[in-house]
This record gives structure tokens, sequence and C-alpha cells, in this order.
């Protein structure tokens, strides 16, 4: 414990409180030097002593003045009286007792404190032990957790493993089922034909042995009268039951939507025409690839401009103010722009390249005043007066007072006007200021551009709403699909040119065999064709598909053809994604589709397996030059699974890249073509253009064209073509001497290559055709006249356009999504060996292309070319640096993403050497540090884009905790800078939603899709596809919780209101080109009365029947039963059909009585004239039937019991029974 000094504060005189015990002791005054007690009291009795022996002298002080004496309330001097001495040792005793009292109660308290310390270590040991031992548990239970986590994602492993291979083998069971049902058929069918045979063999009394009583063992055949042997088919082993897909097919009804619209059954492209049907057909299209016009194929709308001396001016002021403006509204949408026009040609040097060019044209403008000179005369009659396919023409006249245009002039203008309504052109005559003129000439071309090739309704849209993302139909239609539309531009344009051949190539009986493997039983491997370099597979598939499409409608026919090596078209899983949107949009379906390369992979044999159990008639798929697709074994490994039943797989491979586990498929191999078939194709190119070889020249030919590489297909054709070409410029034995030397098809195109050279005029031409030849070469898809002329702004339109018809028309260069691309792949290595062997010439044409792109880049918002074409050059470059910067250009990035690129822009990040994390690290430092420069309205909204898109990125890349924060943030986005109840916070939400289906937070992604459903309705209505996209994710999700009966309504409402739309949409696009029609029609029904004026005349019913336009369709459909009644009879077929749709057409109206009336007039004349089994009267008695199915349903409605019981009797009565007569018959 020790002595009160223990309390004592340095700086003395302070006061210290006792901080023992609560409340115990009391403030006091301490001296400042304190010594023990024993010596304390001594020296306070020795200094009492000495005050009483010196007695109280006057001169001395008391003892606390000095210096050394005590200062304190406690001890004070006392002098030298006695009292104060003993009040001081009573003092004394009195503190010495409360001391004791003191130091008593404190060692107490210790006591007690040491006593409690003790209990708090027990307490503290116990409380460590008891967490110890929850450590322990707890991390026995974290142990645990994880066990039983890996054991769930094994056991979801094996699931998902179980799944896909019960899905095989369901697969398996289903073709092994239909297979054997199919050879049961067969068998059955075999056995009939033979017990037929043996009943007619019978009645013509010819004795056949019974073999179970002839003494023979031999069972297994019997023996007729003429001695031959034939296959014995035990009956009771067959039996006669009906096979399970015998009843399959009995149950089924018929395909497509109820026919609540009765159809039209006429002849030709519109038998059994139906209009929801129609509807349907056109809507398939749209759904995911929409209605191109054929001057849309080659993504350009070329406006060729021709002119005269005097409307010079107006020539040159629409060219600098209105064609930069049309240029500008067009890429705004995805295509080219070009204004082609050439100078006055005197000389008439450019007729051919001209008439070429106008052929091509989108549109045609004239710009005449006065005079029109005779050079232009011929262009004129081409452009405006020979117009089969109707393109949109214009013609601006200026007039002036007091000046009469010249006759060449008028007669021209007349002719015009005179022309029928589908080939008419727009004139403009304009008095006044030129400049007036031109911009009503500008405002013209604009509503032509937007309403007749583009298609748009409303022409009123501003140039910059057409830009918007608004505008773009690709997030409205496909939902969560991301689509490139070029693509699908780029197939279309590539199968038209590759069927534009009129060589069959004695192709005949290659199409047997193909046939073949389409009626041959399941499951067989695909089909392999075979042949070298230009034996003509591409062709060979494109005759035989359109054959399919003419004699099979019911064939459903998916193909791709690949063009070169490492083009956007030989990308494995470009063609996956685009096969299996093709499948969707037949399955009537848009729902999400994975971008991931090793999912679709899985997706697709999905997608397929769901369409072939719905689709009535064959599936065909079919991809060309499959071989130039990069490690094509590995991506297409579903080739190898089993196929369902009524599905067929054709592919084209050069035999000499045929991948080997291939070739012990069924090969359909392309031999060359015989010397004979080779000489007769050259010979017929000459004729062509008036040309006639001599008798030595065709034995040199015929001695020529006798190896494989002399017949191949493609040699063969440019051989003709150079003989051709030859003849025409006169120098016919020099071309032909060269070509004999010429062993192959490359050195045949070396000859062509230095052919064209030597025909042009200077060195200037010359070397500007090497240059735009490999710049080509060196793209990744191709590169388009607007972008040649930025690059050589030297050059004039006319040297182009004359330099593309020359390669162009030597199977050079063809044209591919508003692109010029090489027609092959020889061509392409031609161009290699020309002009580019060493590696330093590629890199520098590469590097004018990165220097042109990356200008583009800067000056221009991002196109879909410059993300085509710059990061692909900075890869074959090696630039890592540049690419990796190029990809840190988020508008790059998005736009590739945007177009389904997905696939290219990983490999992009992996020749970088990024994985999936660094990548979305460095996206996320992009983001913010673009939105610290963000401000206004529009650049937020850019960011908000810019966020989604990241966060959809990274979805697909599966790094979904990382996708949600970037569309969040996008939502806070959207909902600050527009209204929270805007059409894109609903989008926003939509896209949240589907990260939290995927990563099974089902909850927070149900409550998302309702607030994006509530949303989308109040903005946009409950009819409107984004209505259906979000009901579409409901029922998906609801399936995924295994809620089927919510996930069935769901689907239901969204199917109809697709549906919906995409009739809407079908008017929209698909009625243009029936009104077309009609009016062609109409200009063939104004002469005497003949079958075929009748026949057309039923046909425009038809077409108006489906435009809706239903009292058109019935003057037409009148008129044509009147005809065919005067001029065929009343009784004739023709005009049961004529009665037939005029009662469909009362059906649609409404006006059930009068169809029933004439449908039992079609139904007694097609009774009369037609089989009991004809298909007519088979349509009738249904059409008839689902009449009196709406009658019968409307009278009980309104009660109208006496007709009710008419219409259900008239089944019972076999005098109007159609069923009951026909089989009396």
């Amino acid at each position: 414990m020790g002595t009160a000094s223990s309390l004592v504060s340095p700086a003395g005189g302070e006061v210290i409180e006792d901080t023992y015990g609560v409340g115990g002791g009391e403030a006091c005054e301490i001296p400042v030097e304190v010594k023990p007690k024993a010596r304390l009291l001594r020296s306070s009795f020795r200094r009492g002593a000495g005050a009483v022996a010196a007695g109280a002298g006057p001169g001395s002080l008391p003892r606390g003045a000095g210096g050394g004496g005590l200062l304190g309330a406690s001890f004070k001097s006392t002098g030298s009286s006695v009292p104060e001495l003993e009040y001081a040792v009573a003092e004394y005793e009195r503190l010495k007792k409360e001391y004791e009292i003191f130091r008593v109660s404190k060692n107490q308290e210790l006591l007690s404190m040491g006593r409690r310390e003790a209990k708090l270590d027990t307490e503290n040991k116990r409380l460590r032990a008891e967490l110890q031992a929850l450590q322990k548990t707890y991390q026995k239970i974290l142990r645990e957790k994880e066990s039983a986590l890996e054991a769930k994602y094994q056991a979801m492993e094996r699931a998902a493993t179980f799944e896909h291979d019960r899905d095989k083998v369901k697969r398996q069971f289903k073709i092994f089922r239909e297979t054997k049902e199919n050879e049961i058929q067969d068998l059955l069918r075999a056995k009939r034909e033979l017990e037929s045979k043996l009943q007619r063999l019978q009645a013509q009394g010819i004795q056949v042995f019974d073999p179970g009583e002839s003494d023979s063992d031999d069972n297994c055949t019997d023996v007729t009268a003429a001695g031959t042997q034939c296959e014995y088919w035990p009956g009771g082993a067959l039996g006669s039951e009906p096979s399970i897909g015998s009843m399959i097919q009995l149950q089924q009804s018929f395909r497509g939507p109820e026919f609540a619209h009765s159809s039209i059954d006429v002849e030709g492209p519109f038998a059994n025409v139906n209009r929801d049907d129609w509807d349907i057909a056109v809507a398939s299209l749209l759904q995911v690839t929409p209605l191109f016009s054929h001057s849309l194929w080659s993504n350009t709308v070329r406006c060729y401009l021709i002119y005269t001396d005097e409307t010079q001016p107006e020539m040159d002021l629409f060219l600098k103010d209105y064609s930069p403006k049309l240029k500008r509204m067009c890429e705004t949408m995805g295509y080219f722009f070009h204004a082609v026009y050439f100078p006055i040609d005197v000389e008439n040097q450019y007729l051919t390249v001209r008439k070429w060019e106008i052929e091509k044209s989108s549109l045609v403008i004239l710009f005449i005043h006065l005079t029109l000179p005779s050079l232009l005369l011929e262009d004129c009659e081409e452009a405006f007066l020979k117009n089969p396919e109707g393109k949109p023409r214009l013609i601006y006249h200026r007039l002036e007072d007091g000046k009469v245009s010249s006759d060449s002039v008028q007669q021209l203008i007349d002719q015009v006007a005179n022309l029928n309504k589908t080939n008419k052109a727009k004139i403009i005559d304009h008095t006044g200021d030129p400049a007036e003129g031109v911009y009503k000439t500008y405002s013209y071309v604009e509503k032509i551009i937007k309403q007749d090739i583009l298609g748009f309704e409303n022409t009123d849209l501003d140039t910059k709403d057409l830009g918007s993302e608004d505008s773009i139909p690709e997030e409205d239609d496909f939902g969560d699909v991301l689509w490139d539309i070029h693509d699908e531009q780029e197939q279309m344009e590539t199968f038209q040119q590759a069927s534009n051949s009129a060589h069959e190539l004695g192709f005949e009986k290659y199409y047997e065999r193909l046939n073949d493997l389409v009626a041959a039983p399941a499951p067989i491997p695909p089909l392999l064709i075979s042949g070298g370099p230009g034996s003509g597979k591409s062709l060979l598939l494109s005759k035989w598909i359109q054959l399919q499409q003419k004699n099979s409608p019911n064939t459903l026919i998916l193909s791709h053809f690949v063009g070169r090596p490492m083009s956007t078209s030989s990308e494995s899983s470009l063609i996956i994604k685009r096969l299996t949107l093709k499948l969707m949009q037949h399955s009537w379906s848009v729902s999400a589709l994975t971008l991931d390369p090793a999912k679709l992979l899985e997706e697709f044999p999905r997608w397929l397996e769901k369409l072939s159990a719905r689709h009535q008639g064959s599936i065909i798929i079919i991809i060309d030059s499959i071989d130039q697709v990069q490690q094509v074994e590995k991506h297409m490994k579903w080739l190898i699974d089993p196929l369902p039943v009524n599905v067929r797989v054709i592919v084209s491979v050069n035999v000499e890249t045929c991948p080997p586990a291939w070739r012990l498929w069924p090969t359909l191999h392309l031999d060359p073509l015989n010397p004979k078939d080779a000489k007769s194709i050259i010979i017929a190119e000459c004729h062509s253009v008036d040309i006639k070889l001599s008798k030595e020249q065709e034995k040199k030919l015929e001695r020529h064209c006798r190896s494989a590489a002399t017949c191949n297909a493609l040699y063969v054709t440019l051989f003709g073509k150079m003989i051709a070409c030859a003849g025409r410029s006169g120098n016919l034995d020099k071309i032909l001497h060269q070509c004999f030397q010429c062993q192959d098809t490359v050195s045949l195109y070396r000859l062509v290559l230095r052919s064209i050279q030597e025909s042009m005029a200077n060195d200037m031409d010359k070397e500007l055709m090497k240059q735009i030849l490999c710049l080509i070469n060196v793209s990744h898809n191709g590169v388009s006249e607007s972008e040649l002329m930025e690059l050589y702004p030297e050059m004039s339109w006319a040297v182009l356009t004359s330099l593309i018809h020359s390669l162009h028309k030597m199977c050079l260069l063809t044209y591919g999504c508003g692109l010029l691309k090489f027609q092959h792949l020889q061509a392409w290595e031609t161009v290699r060996l020309e002009y580019m062997e060493d590696a330093t010439i590629i890199s520098s044409y590469r590097q004018k292309l990165i220097n042109y792109f990356t200008m583009q880049l800067s000056q221009d918002p991002v196109t879909w070319r410059s993300a085509d074409e710059l990061p692909w050059l900075f890869q074959q470059q090696g630039s890592k640096q540049r690419l990796h910067d190029c990809l840190l250009n988020l508008f790059v990035s998005q736009n590739l993403y945007k177009r389904g690129h997905f696939a290219e822009l990983l490999s992009y990040w992996q020749f970088v050497g990024k994985d999936k994390s660094a990548m979305a690290a460095e996206y996320f430092d992009s983001l913010k540090q673009y939105e610290k420069n963000c401000e206004g309205e529009d650049n937020m909204m850019c960011l908000a884009d810019l966020y989604e898109t990241l966060g959809r990125f990274l979805k697909d890349l599966g790094l979904l905790s990382q996708a949600v924060v970037p569309l969040q943030r996008s939502l806070e986005i959207r909902e600050t800078a527009l209204d929270p109840d805007h059409p894109r916070v609903a989008q926003s939400l939509h896209q949240l939603a589907s990260v939290y289906v995927q990563w099974k937070k089902f909850g927070n992604a149900e409550q998302l899709y309702k607030q994006a459903l509530e949303i989308s309705e109040n903005a946009y209505g409950a009819d409107h596809p984004h209505i259906a996209r979000e009901l579409e994710a409901l029922a998906t999700l609801y399936q995924k919780q295994n809620k089927y009966e919510q996930a069935e309504h769901f689907r239901k409402k969204s199917f109809k209101i697709r549906q919906k739309a995409t009739r809407r949409k079908g008017n929209l696009y698909g009625f243009a080109l029936l009104r077309r029609r009609a009016l062609q029609l109409e200009e063939l029904t104004l002469g005497k009365d003949t079958p075929d004026n009748a026949r057309t005349l039923n046909e425009l019913g038809v077409l108006y029947y489906l435009q809706n336009n239903l009292e058109t369709a019935d003057q037409f459909l009148k008129r044509s039963l009147e005809m065919r009644e005067r001029v065929l009879g009343p009784d004739h077929p023709d005009c049961a059909q004529s009665l037939n749709n005029l009662a469909a057409l009362c059906n649609e109206m409404k006006q059930y009585d009068k169809a029933e009336e004439l449908y039992e007039r079609a139904l007694d004349i097609r009774r009369r004239a037609l089989a009991p089994d004809h298909p007519s009267l088979a349509y009738t008695v249904k059409h008839l039937a689902i009449l009196y199915k709406k009658m019968i349903s409307l009278l009980c409605f309104r009660g109208n019991l006496t007709k009710l019981y008419l219409c259900m009797s008239w089944p019972l009565k076999s005098g109007r029974n159609p069923l009951a007569q026909s089989t009396l018959v």
C-alpha cells in the first residue's frame, strides 16, 4: 500500500482526490515535504520541547515563519504553550485512529477487488474457451458449406450433363423411332403392293405356290409362272395395325393459325392463299431479316445524274449543296450514297459503262432545259423508257418565258407522261430562279429515297431523327437479339450473284443426287459436295436452292455462303448465330440469345430440334465453302451429332482442304467439264458478242480443253470472257495464243490483269488500278466506291466506274453489301502474286487504310465501316498498343457489340493479352474518364447507352456481379436526365433484370420486369412490341421457376401482340410490292374477254384482298366470274374458283348467308366436274364446314333456334352432305 507520499502531487500544495472506492476519503492539503511517520513525530516533539526551553522571549519568531517550518492545516507551530502541545498530541491520536480505519477499509477493498479480479479472470478464461469452441465450430461449418457448395456445383454439372445426354438420347430415340416407323410403313406398303400383285396374278389364272404348303425348306421365296423370284413378306409378322407415326399424323391439325379467314384457293403463286398465312409469311421475313428491295441488296443508294450544257449550273449546285446532305442522311441509316455522273461524252467512249451504271442505279435524275443532245438520247431511253423494274425516275425541266423546248425534249416528256403507272417518272417543271428549282428537286429526291427506296411510310422524318437510336428498328424488333443487318444483305446479294449464271454446266445429274438426299430416310450424315477451286459448287447449290423453292414450297432452306478466309462471313460464331436466328424467326420467338460462342454451339441444336418438331416439311441447311472457316471441326461439331429426322445438311468443301474426319461422309464430287461442254460454253460466250471462231481455232480450243485444270468451270468461263473481249478489240489471234499458254485459273487471271492494264490510256490509270486492287486485297471485307473517291480525290467517277466495269466484266471484282470484293478466291490470290509478293508492300497498303479510317474516326461519329476495318487492320499489322487504344474507344467497341460481333471483339482482346477481368476494369476506367467530360442531356444519354452496352457485354462474358454496376449507373442517369416513366428507363430495368435472371435472383428480376412492363404500357399502349418483349421475359422467368401456367399465360399474350405488330409491318413493307404487281396486272385486263384476262382479274382480286382492300377485291372477283361465265360457261371449274373466292370475301365481310350460297354453288360445280378425291373439292367442303361452325356459334349467341336447327342438321342430310355424296359417286 505504501505511505501517503504516494498521493502527493509533485507541484506541491495541490488537492489530490482519492480514487479508490466510490466516495471514500476526502480532499485535504498535504505539505510539500513529508517525512515518514516516526521521524515526523519525533521531530515534532523536539521542536515542541525546544520552544518550551526557550521561553517566550520577546525577540523570538514563531517556527511557522521560518524557511524550514511545516506548512499546512494539520500541523501548525504552537510556540511554547503546553496546551497547544497536548492539543497536538490529541490531534495526532485522532489522526492515527482515522488512518488505521482508512487503512483497514482500503485493505478490505483491495481484497474485494482481488477476488473480483480473480472472478473476472475465471470468467474471461471461460469465455475465451467458448470463443475458441465457437471459432472451431464456425470453421467446421464453413468447411461444410464449401464442401456443400462444391457438391452443389458438381451436382449441377452432373445434372446439366445428364440433361444434355438425355436430350441427345431423346433425339437419337426419336430419330430411331421415326426411322423404324418409316421402315414399317415401307414394309406395309410393299406388302400391300405384293398382295395386290398376287390378286392380279390369281385373277389372271396364274397358279402361285403357297410356301406354307411347299415341301421345300426354302420358305423365303415363291415362284411365279414366269419363273422369277420375289421376296416374300409374312403378313403375320408385320400386321396391319397403324404405327405410332401414322396415328400422330392423323391427329395433327392444320399447320398455322386457325382458319378464321377462309383460304382463297387459286392457281399459280397464290394457290390456297390464306390472309393469316400470308401475313405470317411476310412477318417471318421481317421478324429478324427485313424485306429489302432489290435496289438495296447492295446497301447503296445510287443516284445517276444526267445533265446538258444548259443545266450545268443546276447540276453543280445539286452536287455542292444537296448531295452531301443526302449522303449524310443515308449514312446515318447504314447505307452508302453515291451521286454518279459522267462528263458530257462527245465521243461516246463511256457508252457501255453508262448503260451499266443506269442498270445499277436506284434513282436517275435528268436535268434539261430547252435542248437534249443526241448523244444523251440513248441514256434517256434506257433510264426512262426501258425501266422494267419500275425504279424511281425524276426529270427536272427548267422552263423559260418566251422560249420553247426542242422537239426532242418535248417528245421525251410526252413519252414519259404516257407510260403506265409503274414506270412513270416524276416531272418537275420549274420557272424562275435555278436555285429554287434545285431545292425543289432535292426535296423530291429526299422523299423518293425515304419512301420508295428505303421503305419509310412517314417521309416527314428529319435526317437527325433517322439517325437517332430511337429510329433504329433492330432493338424494337429483335429485343435482346443483336443482329448485323449488313451480314444479311451480303448473304442475299451473294446468293443472287451465284444464281445469276446462265450456264448450267451439266448440273442435272447432280440435282438428282441432291433430291435423293432429301428423300432418303433418316438418319443420314451431312452430304459433302467436293470439288476443286472454281468447280462450280456455289453455282450448283444456288441453282438447286431455286429449284427446291419452286418445286417444294414447304421445304425450309437455311443457307450461308462463306467468302474468302478471315472475312466476316467466315467467322464461325456469326454463322451459327445467323442460322440460330433464322430458326428463331420461323419458331415465332425472339427470346434472348447468348453471344458466347461456346453456348451458341449448345443453343443451335436445341432450336433446330424445336423447329423440326413443328415444321411440316423438310429443313435443309446449306453451308457453302465451309472449309474456309477457321478451326471448322471445332466450331462445327454439331454436324457429327444425330440430326432430327426431317433435317438434311449439305456442305461444300475444296478437295485439298477438306477435314480428314469428314471424308467418310456421303460425297458428291463435281467432276471437271468434259471437253465438249467446255468448248460449247466458250463458243456460246463468243456468239453472245457476235464473234465466230474459225475451224482451226475451234480445233486448237478442243485440244487445249482436255486436262482437269483447263476444263475447270471457272477457267472455262474466264477463257470465254477473254476471247469475247479480244474479239471486240480485234486482236483475237494474239489473245487466243496467250490463253493457250495458261494452264490453270491463276495464270489465266494474271493474263486478264495484264490485258486490262494494257487497254488503259495512261500510266496513271494503270497505277490507280493496281492500288485499288491492292487496297481491296488487304482490307477485311472490301472497300466502297465512296471510300476510294476520298482516298484518291483526283480520280473522277467516270474513271472509277470504267475501271470497276472492266474488272467486274472479267470476273475479278463484284459488289457485296456496297463494298468492292473479289469474285473468287483465285482472283484474290492472283493479285497477291502479281502485285504484293513482298510483305512490306502488304504492310504499306494496310497502313494506308489505317490512316484513312483513323482520320474518319477522329472526324465523324463511329460508323460500321471504321469499327469493322480498323481493329482488324491493327491486328493484322501486329500493332497491339494501337489495337488496345482503338478498343478503348468506347464507340468502336459499342458498334461491334451492338452488331453482334462479340466473338470478334473477344479475339481482339485476346490478341492484346487481356483476360475478362482486365478487360472489364479498363472499360470501367475509360467510362469514368469519359463521364468527367460529359455535359448536356445528349451526352448524358450517350453515356447511359455506353454504360448499358458495357453491362450487357459483361453479362455475356459471365461477369454478372460486375455487370450490375454499369447497368445500375445507366438506370440512374436515365432516371435523372429523363422522366422516371420514360421508355428508356424501362429498357434499363429490362437489361438489369436479365442479369438477375442469369444470376438466379428471380425475385429481383420479377420486380424489375414488372416495373418495365408498367412503364412500357403507359408509354406505348398494350399492343406495342415492347410490351411483347417484357411479357416474353416474364414468361421465361416463370418457366425457370417451374411456374408453367403463368409462363404460358404471358407467352400467349406476347405471341398475339407480336402477330399483330408483324402484320402491320408486313403491310408497310410487303404491300408496296403487292400494289406494284396489282398496277401491272391492271394494264393487262383492258383487252377482250379471254380466259387469261379472267384469270388476271381473279389474281387482282386476290392481291387486293391481301391488302385488306375488300371493296376493290369484290369488284375484280365479280368481273372475273362474269367473264368466265361468258367465255367458259357457268359450269366450268374456273367459275367454281371465282365463286369460292367471292364466298371467302363475303365470309370476311360477315355476310354469311351470301357466303353460304356461293360456297354451295362452287361445291355443286366441283362435285360434278372433278373427281371425288380432288383437293379443290375438299377445300370447298372445309370452308363450308368452317362457315357453318361460325354460323352455329353466332346463332347460339343470338338465340335463333330455328335457323340453328337447320344449320346443325346439315351434316345429317345426305342430299346436301358433300362428303356423303362424294363417297357415293
